[in-house]
């Protein structure tokens, strides 16, 4: 089996070896077994479904929840001659027709499709005569009601598997997931037998920072002029905050966009692409903005207000340093934060389980925000991963002093008048 896969890989994609933790994935797949894989982004999870569905008769189903991404996938797919389509919302009756009869006559092996479209009535009847037997589901996280973005869509993918004529091998994808989330996502998707393979979630080129902050825009201006010119992403828990972070920056001469869900699909989407493209090096956003984004240059990721759990942080932090170079993660967090939080787990419609289930995350949040001991000890173990009691390159190990940091103070006096004036002069302009 081995020299099968590894011609296979060379064969498809060109390459010699396996990335960490590729061959053990494929291999279970291959063998006809379920997997699910705890995998940071850009460690080649494609690659890791895509190989073993070549290797199988039928056709292989992707349900992925980024239009974007479906789309760059099986375009990728097709260059090299793989024949692969997506179905999304950008396409007519006459192209989602054209496809599934196509689908049907067995000339795709990968179809794309979103979480919401395994609901519809005629694409459950298509997938019901088609000759379906792989299933890799990707942000799994998503299926689970005890993970961190929660979906009914994902929630309901078991009642589309099931209502397969012969229940297919399944294959589920994520970048965080802790012990608890990972057998929820097991029990959910009726793999519960299924081989875990986690890599790890360490990103030693990370350097975390938490700073307890006075005031968030000096702070937050401070922190842009260390990294002036590099490419990064300030993370705001509201759109209020999203649309006054990025015209407060703009006053002050850098180039920003912004990024939440109560933007037009066009400007988002154009917003996006700037940044991607490195046409805008700094973007403002909700959590609305991160998922499939693979930025690989993104410098720093700065949280301006604190998220409400562990996995979300870690998810977004890790949009920085992709490309394995040195990067940083600062957060800023304050009493308003935990206001904001509150109000945000309380209004969101969900039941007194789920509620206190949040609150819980929310304090493991808070906990980390707190914590005197090293960061990425504290991130390791909530993840299920032993680490060392000192990293070298969070804010407490290289603090020396980890109460200083605990101090209700505005930190370093140097530039503080030139910061100030800053402030003051901008805080007219937009009336504040």
């Amino acid at each position: 089996m081995k020299q099968d896969i590894y011609a296979a890989l060379k064969k498809y994609y060109g390459y010699d070896s396996f990335r960490a933790g590729q061959e053990e994935v494929i291999k279970e797949l291959v063998s006809g077994r379920p997997v699910l894989a705890v995998l940071p982004t850009g460690a080649g999870k494609s690659v890791c479904f895509q190989l073993p569905a070549l290797m199988m008769d039928g056709l292989t189903i992707v349900v992925s929840p980024l239009i974007s991404l479906m789309k760059d996938q099986a375009e990728n797919l097709s260059r090299r001659n793989i024949p692969a389509a997506f179905l999304n919302s950008s396409l007519n009756n006459n192209e989602y027709g054209k496809i599934l009869y196509e689908a049907l006559r067995g000339k795709y092996k990968f179809l794309y499709v979103s979480p919401e479209r395994l609901s519809n009535v005629n694409f459950r009847k298509f997938a019901q005569k088609a000759n379906v037997t792989f299933v890799a589901v990707d942000e799994a996280h998503c299926v689970s009601q005890w993970g961190r973005s929660f979906r009914q869509d994902y929630y309901d993918i078991p009642d589309f598997l099931n209502a397969l004529p012969n229940y297919p091998l399944v294959a589920a994808f994520t970048a965080s997931a802790t012990r608890d989330v990972r057998r929820d996502i097991c029990h959910r998707l009726g793999i519960v037998g299924a081989k875990t393979v986690v890599t790890g979630f360490d990103r030693p080129n990370l350097k975390f920072m938490v700073k307890r902050s006075w005031d968030k825009d000096r702070d937050a201006l401070e922190f842009l002029s260390a990294h002036k010119g590099s490419c990064g992403v300030i993370y705001c828990a509201t759109r209020r905050n999203v649309e006054r972070v990025t015209e407060f920056i703009n006053k002050l001469g850098y180039k920003a966009l912004r990024y939440h869900a109560g933007l037009g699909p066009l400007e988002r989407k154009e917003n996006q692409q700037a940044f991607l493209d490195g046409n805008c090096n700094i973007i403002v956003a909700t959590n609305a903005f991160g998922m499939g984004i693979d930025k690989p240059d993104v410098r720093w990721v700065l949280h301006y207000n604190m998220p409400k759990d562990l996995e979300s942080y870690y998810q977004e932090a890790g949009r920085a340093g992709r490309d394995g170079k040195s990067s940083e993660c600062m957060m800023l967090f304050d009493k308003e934060d935990e206001r904001i939080n509150e109000f945000l787990i309380e209004t969101a419609g969900k039941d007194q389980a789920t509620i206190a289930h949040e609150r819980e995350l929310f304090q493991a949040m808070e906990n980390f925000a707190r914590s005197e001991t090293c960061l990425r000890k504290y991130l390791l173990n909530y993840f299920g991963e032993r680490a060392g009691d000192n990293c070298h390159n969070c804010s407490n190990c290289l603090s020396g002093d980890a109460m200083r940091r605990r101090k209700f103070t505005r930190g370093s006096q140097n530039n503080s008048s030139l910061w100030d004036g800053m402030l003051a002069g901008v805080r007219k302009l937009l009336g504040e």
